[in-house]
């Protein structure tokens, strides 16, 4: 089971797992005017002025689609964890433990000659049960053993919290089914060249599965008309992003009969959902309304195509290198343009970050993670709750009783700084090191009964959904919780040893943008208590929508390859975190000065050093598919847009750099994005 994005905590966009050898030096990160284009002038060309520099001297790794500051930081630490998961393979210690599991787990990926010798034998019983399907009852039955073990198919569930009623867990069960990034890729015409592209790789894969050529293009043919018609019924990524929209509690009857064709009571009681759950959320009933429609108008076999595809896919990267291969050639070099695959150790700690994350991450705040980051971090976080505060007491496009209830949430919010307050228990997890594949399944099958046992309990609103290790921080709404992972506490975003412009620009910046997540389009509609409710009044919710409208115009005008343009309503959320971030950063950097005479550095100002850290945070070069896909699926605008987007609504900004009536750079006060 796998948290739908509805409700999967908000983060930065950040994380992008890459290669480097043990042996090699970690990557200077520290802020410095060298990344800086100073012959661009910043009035015409901010983000070209503020890492321009680093830009015309960098190239894209061959085994990377983008490269960035968080994927450079995301290189260093993954370098670290490297070490520490080769030495749990050399030095495993005594069975069930910690450096046990991670070890063989490690070691079961790194032995390729197992795994080459194995072939697609791991994926023979699940083959056979996708054949032994007679009946829409019986596919019912197979899907819930899929799911249960990671594999993709129809749709998804996943145990979360009632948004209307977070003290209790309800099952969620969202659309899914597609295997290209969005819908958008089989019906928008932007997307049409890798349709045909997809269709030759899934009759790849079925002819390395045994078909015959003209059966695997046959039921290629037969996978790809499936998922376009799935596609069809599917919401798109901003339909996704309305949590009312998409919830939708239901009793099981009522869900049942949304879907008479599927045996959904059956599938529950395979997938072990208590009896006692009556009710549960349909994230999008119309889907499942078009979806029973399709498995009625389509016959079983091509069902079961589309099932056995949907198998070799999911199992591709743990198989003999002809199916990794093929995966990566398509997914990785077709859709991305990424044309070398990452080396072997490091596709590996992915798996394990996913599978195991929290193990390795308890071993990785203990060697790399000082207290005192810890400590700093609180502090700042106190002064930026601060200054919102003050922000919303003095708003004057907000009536009093709604400011009375944001400054109610704001004291509710809970924070936690690098690691989370207790770790988890994996002390029924087996692992060995005689089968990749069969650990891939048992984890997989054991965070499923793990996620099934929160039913009949309390929402736990202190457990973690990322890993600590990671490049990234959170909001996580039902959870009222802010989530600043050790991965990101360090230089560039925080540097203990450089100048408070620099640090309020950036880590300080990015809990701003945090914060300001509880009061975005859609963490605006949770409660003190993070519960879903309207406790806005009808004139102060169309003063927000009026002026969130500004930031939608504003970046549905940013182009960034010909044709293509950033999706304003998709990525508002995040564009109101960004701008809420530097702006409250900026206001709690002019406090933490009051009275000090601060001297220029590397001739550049306070408030210019400030401005300039926050564009050289987002500072990221992509490759043109790789750039595409990410504007098509993801609701972060790309870094490059980033790095200058929400300045442009800040005078502070404009007076920094001398920008006036005339200069590219400028907006005109009255177009210009001011919310919190």
């Amino acid at each position: 089971m796998k948290l739908h994005p509805l409700f999967v905590a908000t983060g930065l966009g950040l994380l992008s797992l890459t290669s480097l050898r043990a042996a090699d030096v970690m990557i200077p990160l520290a802020f410095t005017p060298e990344n800086m284009d100073k012959t661009v002038d910043p009035r015409v060309d901010f983000s070209k002025y503020a890492w321009g520099g680093w830009a015309s001297k960098t190239q894209i790794p061959s085994d990377k689609s983008r490269w960035g500051t968080g994927d450079m930081l995301g290189q260093n630490n993954w370098n670290r964890i490297r070490g520490i998961l080769e030495d749990a393979a050399a030095n495993p210690g005594a069975v069930g433990g910690k450096q046990q599991k991670i070890g063989d787990f490690y070691a079961s990926a790194m032995d390729e000659a197992a795994i080459e010798a194995a072939g697609m034998t791991p994926l023979a019983p699940r083959l056979l049960k996708i054949e032994a399907i007679k009946n829409l009852h019986d596919l019912g039955l197979y899907l819930a053993d899929a799911h249960a073990h990671a594999v993709s198919g129809l749709f998804g569930t996943f145990p979360y919290a009632d948004q209307k009623k977070n003290d209790t867990i309800i099952l969620n069960v969202s659309q899914s089914g597609l295997s290209l990034p969005t819908k958008d890729y089989y019906l928008d015409e932007k997307y049409a060249k890798f349709v045909p592209q997809f269709t030759e790789h899934v009759a790849a894969m079925f002819k390395l599965a045994g078909d015959s050529e003209e059966n695997a293009k046959a039921n290629a043919a037969t996978v790809v008309m499936l998922e376009t018609e799935i596609a069809k019924i599917s919401k798109s990524i901003t339909e996704l992003r309305d949590p009312i929209a998409n919830y939708n509690k239901l009793s099981v009857d009522e869900a049942a009969a949304l879907f008479p064709a599927f045996p959904f009571k059956a599938y529950l009681r395979a997938v072990d959902v208590p009896a006692s759950e009556t009710h549960l959320n349909i994230g999008q009933p119309k889907f499942f309304e078009g979806l029973n429609t399709l498995l009625t108008a389509q016959p079983l076999q091509s069902w079961k195509t589309y099932l056995r595809w949907h198998a070799i896919n999911s199992a591709a990267p743990f198989l003999s290198s002809a199916f990794e291969n093929e995966s990566f050639r398509f997914f990785g070099t077709v859709l991305n343009g990424t044309p070398a695959q990452e080396p072997r150790w490091q596709r590996a700690a992915k798996v394990l970050d996913a599978r195991i994350g929290f193990l390795v991450g308890e071993i990785y705040v203990g060697k790399y993670f000082p207290p005192e980051v810890k400590a700093r971090l609180e502090e700042m976080i106190q002064n930026m709750r601060d200054v919102l505060k003050d922000r919303i007491a003095g708003l004057d496009w907000m009536t009093e009783s709604t400011k009375k209830k944001a400054l109610e949430k704001l004291g509710t919010f809970r924070v936690v700084v690098g690691y989370p307050p207790s770790w988890r228990d994996y002390s029924a997890l087996t692992i060995t090191r005689s089968s990749y594949y069969a650990n891939v399944e048992n984890s997989a099958l054991f965070e499923n009964q793990r996620q099934l046992a929160k039913f009949g309990k309390p929402f736990d609103k202190t457990e973690w959904l990322r890993t600590p290790q990671q490049v990234n921080a959170y909001y996580q709404p039902s959870a009222g919780q802010l989530v600043f992972l050790a991965g990101i506490l360090q230089a560039p975003y925080f540097d203990p040893s450089i100048d408070d412009a620099v640090n309020y620009g950036a880590i300080v910046a990015v809990i701003g943008h945090e914060i300001s997540h509880g009061f975005d389009d859609k963490g605006r509609l949770y409660d003190a208590q993070g519960n879903l409710a309207d406790w806005w009044t009808k004139e102060d919710a169309d003063a927000f929508t009026a002026r969130a409208g500004k930031l939608v115009t504003q970046f549905d005008n940013y182009e960034v390859l010909p044709g293509l343009k950033v999706n304003g309503k998709q990525t508002l959320g995040e564009n109101i975190g960004d701008l809420g971030g530097v702006s409250i950063a900026y206001e709690a950097f002019q406090r933490s000065i009051q009275n000090k005479r601060l001297k220029e550095i590397d001739g550049l100002t306070p408030n210019q050093r400030f401005f300039i850290s926050w564009a050289q945070v987002w500072r990221t070069l992509y490759r043109d598919d790789a750039l595409r896909r990410y504007v098509a699926s993801d609701v972060h605008a790309p870094g490059t847009v980033r790095s200058m987007g929400p300045l442009v609504n800040l005078q502070e900004f404009f007076d920094a750099f001398g920008i006036k009536e005339g200069d590219p750079m400028w907006v005109k006060p009255e177009d210009r994005a001011k919310i919190w």
